[in-house]
């Protein structure tokens, strides 16, 4: 194929898929898959990784967003100029080859996807036992129907997923709202931003905390990229892409700051020390009481039900649009690029992602799960922000319609940030980086044995083609 057909076929908008989703439709995909309960809990998690400092975690939040949204605009160039569904790992084979694109999708397709709608599901059911006692027994039982209700859903069409996903998303904002300017409005304490309890520590150590404590971030912003996994069904892709990345980036951003800077006007800052002290993370559920009484519980329990509800829904509508892609593209079992007959949905994907996680739901705690969705998202992500460099010298005639602000400054920085931070992990947390390095690998062995052959084949075929 030469590079003036495979520029042509890389920005067609052609596609079997159904464009349903509209520039508020991929806004809300985005923020309902990245606002979930993690907003009560991980800004306690921010604050200790930062010496318990509040003016530090702030700006601990305002960092994370940064990152994400330095993340965000280099997914915005390459969704913008290559509108196909399978998010990073249409990039990485087009920057790097059909191999490491496979061990990317493989490591998601049995790990980080459905690690991520196993958790989502766990915790939707452990978000309603905290407002009605369930045995765990049935709490599994919820999840793995919450997962097939969504997945069936979902397979009824992307338009009826994405309209689920907008009404969820603005419920669910209705009472984080509510906690939020009624702390900044009704709340009595004034948090000394500059405070630093003991001696301050040395520059050094104060940049390891913030890039532990960035870490903590990321899972809170963590979802962001999605939205390019279902690029064929968005209207205007190469408009509206750019913009839902940007605005929900610095939308939840800014939220994220404002929610935890509310919080820190109710809670006294004693009382936040000896929560996290004991363990208990739950800050803004422990603001909603303070705020609203015995109904700050149901105010609360209404935001984490709602919020985990509406992410879940985000993951269950785009994760298998990457399976989607690789199977369409030979990469990967030929059934899972079969498309509904009649909602033109990836059903078969849809349906091995939903096994997936159930298998995980019935065999991994909550805790393990999350542990299992880390590292490899970080090594990905990094070589797709890269890959920005790689395909601008590639294909330097391809139409951009948006392009990285201050190229390439953004890109190095944001490689640099995720290189620190893997680096940073391997001293932290060494089990993940084991798993986050292991299934990719086990992908390639597979890919090797299974594909690779029937790649070099059509690779053949398509050379023989455009010699004739």
């Amino acid at each position: 194929m030469t590079t003036r057909s495979v520029a042509s076929h890389l920005q067609s908008e052609k596609t079997e898929m159904r464009r349903d989703v509209t520039l508020f439709g991929g806004i809300s995909v985005l923020a309902g898959i990245m606002i979930g309960s993690g907003i009560f809990y991980i800004g306690a998690i921010v604050l200790q990784r930062a010496g318990m400092s509040p003016g530090l975690s702030l700006l601990v939040w305002l960092i994370g967003g940064l990152v994400t949204l330095l993340s965000g605009i280099c997914f915005a160039e390459l969704g913008a100029m290559i509108p196909k569904a399978g998010g990073y790992y249409v990039y990485l084979r087009e920057a790097y080859g059909e191999r490491i694109a496979f061990m990317c999708g493989f490591g998601n397709f049995c790990l980080s996807n459905p690690g991520s709608i196993a958790a989502l599901a766990v915790a939707f059911a452990a978000a309603l036992n905290s407002i009605w006692a369930i045995d765990p027994i049935t709490q599994k039982v919820i999840a793995i129907s919450t997962v097939l209700l969504l997945t069936l859903i979902n397979i009824r069409g992307v338009g009826i997923g994405s309209r689920l996903g907008n009404v969820f998303m603005v419920l669910k904002m209705l009472p984080i709202l509510l906690i939020l300017f009624a702390g900044l409005l009704l709340g009595e304490e004034s948090p000394d931003l500059f405070m630093y309890p003991g001696e301050l520590p040395s520059i050094s150590t104060i940049l390891s905390m913030i890039g532990f404590a960035v870490i903590a971030t990321l899972w809170a912003y963590e979802g962001w990229t999605n939205l390019n996994n279902i690029a064929e069904e968005i209207k205007n892709p190469k408009r509206n892409i750019p913009l839902a990345l940007i605005l929900a980036i610095v939308g939840v951003a800014l939220l994220y700051v404002l929610f935890n800077y509310a919080i820190f006007r109710v809670v006294p800052y004693g009382k936040i020390v000896e929560m996290v002290n004991s363990g208990n993370y739950y800050l803004g559920t422990e603001a909603a009481n303070m705020l609203f009484g015995s109904a700050g519980l149901y105010i609360v329990g209404a935001a984490m039900i709602l919020a985990i509800f509406s992410s879940l829904n985000g993951c269950v509508l785009a994760f298998p649009r990457m399976t989607y892609a690789m199977a369409r593209d030979g990469a990967f079992f030929k059934p899972f690029a079969k498309l509904h007959p009649t909602y033109r949905t990836p059903m078969n994907a849809q349906l091995a992602s939903a096994a997936l996680a159930i298998v995980l739901i019935l065999s991994r705690t909550l805790g393990e799960l999350t542990s299992l969705v880390a590292l490899c998202g970080m090594i990905f992500h990094g070589m797709t922000f890269f890959a920005v460099i790689v395909l601008r010298r590639k294909y330097p005639d391809l139409e951009r319609p948006y392009r990285v602000w201050f190229y390439p400054l953004p890109i190095l920085i944001i490689c640099a940030v995720m290189i620190g931070l893997i680096i940073n992990t391997i001293g932290n947390d060494p089990i993940t980086v084991v798993l986050g390095f292991v299934v990719p690998l086990l992908g390639l062995a597979i890919y090797e044995v299974m594909f690779r052959k029937q790649h070099d084949a059509q690779v053949a075929a398509q050379a023989r083609e455009d010699g004739e």
